[in-house]
């Protein structure tokens, strides 16, 4: 792809539209509100590698040239030639640490231009560093579905910090639009989670950011309905045993879909029944996983025929726990607010959530959009001449949410909360918490997933 065309139609005519004898140009990015109160910075690190280590050929600007001409737009064909020249893209980025948990309404990123003759870039660049919008909403709701479930755990569980990682699985690859969101969200949901099916997006992390032990996630065995009604109805219970035999080993986890036909007489009298003593001599666990129903109603069923059948025992903080060898994982109608619901409605009845893990979508990579955030990048402030930087903003009357700060901006720690402090008096008397991350073709910082997972975590030790 030529990167040169990664960007709006409208961006071909900006460079004309500029004040003359600008020399600079200063943009930000920031969630100016939105479903949470804070985000979860992610993903800038993969754009950076992916897309500005290396710049377009002399090839690629006569591509955009024939482009955009055909498009009905003027192309700046002496800037781009400039940029191939120099070998680089002349910009400097800052962002907060990936993992990096900040209220919305702050600078999350800056990018300022390093070559008076090509300042337009840091506009030309928006259209694809604004996409980080999607990693930051992915690890933004995934981390507070983590806070939602972590809550529940320390009620009713007895190592609330010992099961989350494994409590959210990610089941969505097939429900997002291309190949390279499956990596991207897989990626984000990672800071939080350790359990994934989405295999671009393990790959991705274990590529762009690295992990110790070589691998950002796992997952187990686990039966589709297809492994399950090819042996048609008569022999479901054939199906079953089949998965125990090929996968129920001491210490291994598999995960059995049960509701290809008749999900609580399966959970009564096989799992409950006929299989039951296979189950528990085989030192494996099994994830029964119901598919189909109103989620908090099955749940709390299966639970309530595994505790009549094989019994349950009851934890130190009062709630009951099923044998080791069985647990569940809902997978279908998964969502922020259905987790909550579903948990509180078998804590209501007295069982544990240790006892429920969960398998999340389409809602978890694919239904949000940069509005869920309400993400912006702005300019902030521009150059005329060698040093002189000009506050710009905007203040549309219509709509005050939509006002942007003017100034080069940076994000502070004051009286022991992050805020966002714009012009330059306190330069120099502060410390900028946003990493000077690229600069001038070179990535300058560089995170593992292991200290973006710490800061996350770190995080989740405030309140519930």
């Amino acid at each position: 792809m030529n990167q040169i065309l990664d960007t709006d139609s409208y961006k071909a005519s900006h460079w004309l539209q500029f004040p003359p004898g600008m020399t600079g140009m200063h943009s930000y990015l920031e969630s100016r509100g939105g479903k949470y109160d804070r985000t979860v910075f992610f993903g800038l690190q993969y754009l950076i590698k992916q897309y500005l280590t290396k710049v377009p050929t002399a090839a690629d600007v006569d591509e955009a040239e024939a482009f955009f001409k055909a498009h009905g737009l003027p192309f700046n064909r002496e800037g781009w030639m400039r940029i191939v020249r120099l070998g680089r893209y002349p910009i400097s980025i800052r962002s907060v640490p990936e993992g990096t948990v900040v209220p919305t309404h702050n600078a999350l990123m800056t990018v300022e231009s390093t070559d008076p003759e090509t300042f337009w870039i840091v506009s030309w660049l928006e259209t694809m560093l604004m996409r980080v919008w999607y990693p930051i909403t992915v690890a933004t709701q995934s981390w507070h579905c983590k806070k939602t479930i972590v809550r529940h755990l320390y009620r009713s569980c007895e190592d609330p910090l010992g099961q989350i990682d494994f409590k959210l699985h990610d089941f969505g690859s097939r429900g997002v639009s291309s190949r390279e969101s499956a990596a991207i969200g897989g990626a984000a949901h990672l800071v939080n989670f350790k359990g994934s099916d989405t295999v671009e997006g393990i790959v991705l992390a274990n590529k762009f950011y690295g992990v110790e032990g070589g691998m950002a996630a796992f997952s187990i065995p686990a039966a589709e309905h297809s492994t399950i009604t090819a042996w048609g109805r008569e022999r479901e219970v054939e199906a079953y045993r089949n998965m125990l035999t090929q996968f129920a080993k001491p210490g291994a986890l598999v995960a059995v879909v049960s509701d290809s036909y008749d999900l609580y007489d399966v959970v009564s009298n096989v799992w409950a029944g006929s299989l039951r003593e296979t189950v528990e001599k085989s030192g494996a666990t099994v994830v029964i996983r119901p598919d189909s129903g109103e989620p908090h109603a099955v749940v709390l069923r299966v639970l309530e025929i595994l505790e009549r059948k094989v019994g349950m025992t009851i934890n130190s903080k009062g709630y009951k726990v099923l044998p080791k060898y069985y647990r569940i994982i809902q997978g279908d109608g998964v969502n922020e607010e259905s987790i909550d619901d579903i948990l509180a409605h078998v804590e209501e009845h007295g069982f544990s959530a240790e006892n429920v893990a969960f398998g999340m979508g389409g809602a978890l990579l694919q239904k949000l959009d940069r509005d869920t955030q309400k993400f912006a990048y702005k300019t902030s402030a521009v150059r005329f001449g060698d040093d002189k930087w000009v506050g710009v903003s905007k203040d549309p009357a219509t709509d005050t949410g939509k006002r942007s700060k003017k100034g080069r901006v940076g994000l502070y720690v004051v009286e022991g909360q992050l805020k966002t402090l714009t012009g330059e008096a306190h330069r120099g008397t502060l410390e900028n918490q946003l990493d000077l991350v690229f600069e001038d073709g070179t990535p300058t910082k560089s995170y593992s997933l292991d200290k973006i997972r710490e800061r996350a975590n770190a995080a989740l030790t405030e309140p519930a």
